[in-house]
């Protein structure tokens, strides 16, 4: 039996590519048309709003008082993220249309595996751990107590953490920032980050990070973090030369797209001394090759090296609705309910 019902447009306006938009497109409810477009032109645009009904923006993207003026059929606006900065909030209310940010799960699956990244690095996990393990090979034990103990029995050095560093965001999204509002509770000196275009002020102010080149970044980050999408211009961006501005004592590490790292030079740098740790989560080919020239360093507990098999977002089994949920107010509005993240 055919559904006859009207089905509301949805226009999903994305900077993601084709596995993403097929992906988000597979999860849509029966009740929503869903066109979805990648960086259309304002011609293109104005094509869609006067019969758009809900708008669903996804990370980025200007949504202006000339844009929902545009669409008076619109009845929600649905951020897929946390940032806002981009969109008229003032002009939204005064149109009457509600607007909701809802971060993105992935995201802050990912922010957090960076954390773990840098706290390993700084802790030196992998080499404690193996020490921590070599039960008998350190002398005689003796029962602990208040005044008995044997603090860094194997005299290891280097060990550190977060606070007081100046921790570096190389290409700044939904990620850098879910990552930002993590990083900050641990008191490091300054969390710069660079993007392509810069963040309004008030962002920046909101989030407690300061816009730098990546010649600076790399100059002064204590932890970069590379979070650089895939384009033409980023392939093997990452090299020799650039690796050599950061302090030998430095960790670098990654969960941006695959191929933004030359991962010979930095097997080289790390060989050399000329960084204090890295920690990836993505890679040129995947799954990783045999002839990977990390995987010996990552082989050894002491080189503080950390890779791991582009996991940071989470398992299938805890990411598999993600998608579907993309249309959660979208069907609240829809079954008359209140909405979730409003911000507007």
């Amino acid at each position: 039996m055919n559904d006859s019902r009207p089905r509301h447009l949805t226009l999903w306006l994305t900077d993601r590519g084709v596995w993403h938009q097929q992906a988000a497109l597979a999860a849509a409810p029966p009740e929503l048309e869903v066109v979805i477009r990648r960086h259309p032109a304002p011609a293109e645009l104005l094509t869609w709003l006067p019969q758009v009904e809900f708008l669903i923006s996804e990370r980025t993207g200007v949504i202006d008082a000339a844009l929902i003026q545009a669409a008076p059929r619109l009845q929600l606006i649905q951020r897929l993220g946390s940032l806002t900065y981009d969109i008229d909030l003032d002009a939204a209310r005064a149109a009457g249309i509600p607007v909701c940010a809802t971060p993105v799960p992935g995201c802050v699956l990912v922010a957090e595996h960076l954390i773990l990244q840098l706290l390993a690095l700084a802790k030196r996990l992998r080499e404690v751990e193996v020490i921590a393990l070599a039960a008998g090979e350190w002398g005689p034990s003796r029962r602990t107590d208040e005044d008995t103990f044997a603090y860094n029995w194997s005299n290891r050095q280097g060990i550190t953490g977060l606070a007081g560093k100046t921790l570096g965001i190389l290409g700044f999204g939904e990620i850098g920032a879910e990552l930002a509002r993590r990083l900050r509770p641990f008191g490091p000196a300054a969390i710069l980050y660079h993007k392509r275009r810069r963040l309004p002020a008030a962002a920046e102010t909101a989030l407690g990070i300061t816009y730098a080149t990546p010649e600076t970044l790399a100059a002064e980050s204590d932890g970069l973090v590379v979070l650089l999408p895939y384009a033409p211009e980023n392939d093997l961006a990452l090299n020799a030369a650039f690796l050599a501005r950061l302090k030998p004592t430095a960790w670098l590490v990654s969960c941006g797209s695959g191929s933004v790292i030359d991962e010979a030079a930095l097997a080289a740098a790390l060989r050399a001394g000329r960084l204090a740790g890295a920690a990836l989560d993505t890679f040129e080919w995947e799954p990783l090759r045999p002839d990977n020239p990390l995987l010996p360093l990552a082989r050894d507990p002491y080189a503080n090296v950390l890779l791991t098999p582009h996991t940071a977002a989470g398992s299938p089994d805890v990411t598999g609705a993600t998608r579907s949920e993309d249309y959660a107010n979208l069907r609240r509005w829809l079954r008359g309910e209140p909405l979730r993240d409003r911000v507007a």
